[in-house]
């Protein structure tokens, strides 16, 4: 069953303020969860096929956590179109760029990536489905079953939310509030 995981990058830094947005690293902070979700995924076997990642230096450095973990060439696309996107820029990359992958990981931004979720994840856990609607923090990943549905096939609610990791789920002490970014 394909599998499709969705993480928002870890958390970025706001200490030049002289940087355009697209340049913007991640914190001390966004290293360590970055790195414990990376941990965290290849602990539960979902380690992705693929990924597409937005060229925006946050995610390029979210996915650096993850290349250890990785085996294989031509796994990983850096899509220009995942960075200041709609959803539906979201779900069209997936569409062209999916192809034979088992499990596609998507590495992009709020408020883009949480509406792909709640677009794609029709069910769930209703406690995971409310939560992702809540908020989705730096760092979270969504972890959404496709059933038979292939990746030029996704509708409206045509998966559903298996899980939801937030880096706090990994680390209790990682609670405090990661705003907009």
């Amino acid at each position: 069953m394909p599998r499709l995981l969705l993480l928002r990058h870890a958390k970025s830094s706001w200490g030049d303020p002289g940087l355009a947005d697209i340049e913007r690293p991640l914190s001390p902070r966004g290293r360590r969860n970055a790195a414990a979700i990376a941990r965290a995924i290849d602990a539960e076997g979902l380690m992705p096929d693929k990924i597409l990642c937005s060229p925006a230096r946050r995610t390029r450095e979210t996915l650096a956590a993850l290349l250890p973990y990785l085996s294989g060439e031509g796994r990983v696309a850096i899509e220009p179109k995942l960075y200041d996107s709609a959803h539906e820029d979201y779900v069209a990359a997936i569409a062209r760029s999916g192809g034979e992958a088992r499990t596609l990981m998507v590495i992009g931004h709020n408020p883009t990536i949480q509406a792909t979720a709640r677009w794609v994840a029709g069910d769930g856990e209703p406690g995971l489905v409310a939560e992702v609607a809540a908020k989705y923090p730096t760092g979270a990943l969504a972890v959404i079953d496709m059933g038979q549905v292939g990746w030029g096939q996704v509708k409206p609610g045509s998966g559903h939310l298996a899980a939801f990791i937030r880096p706090r789920d990994l680390d209790p002490a990682d609670s405090g509030d990661d705003g907009d970014d």
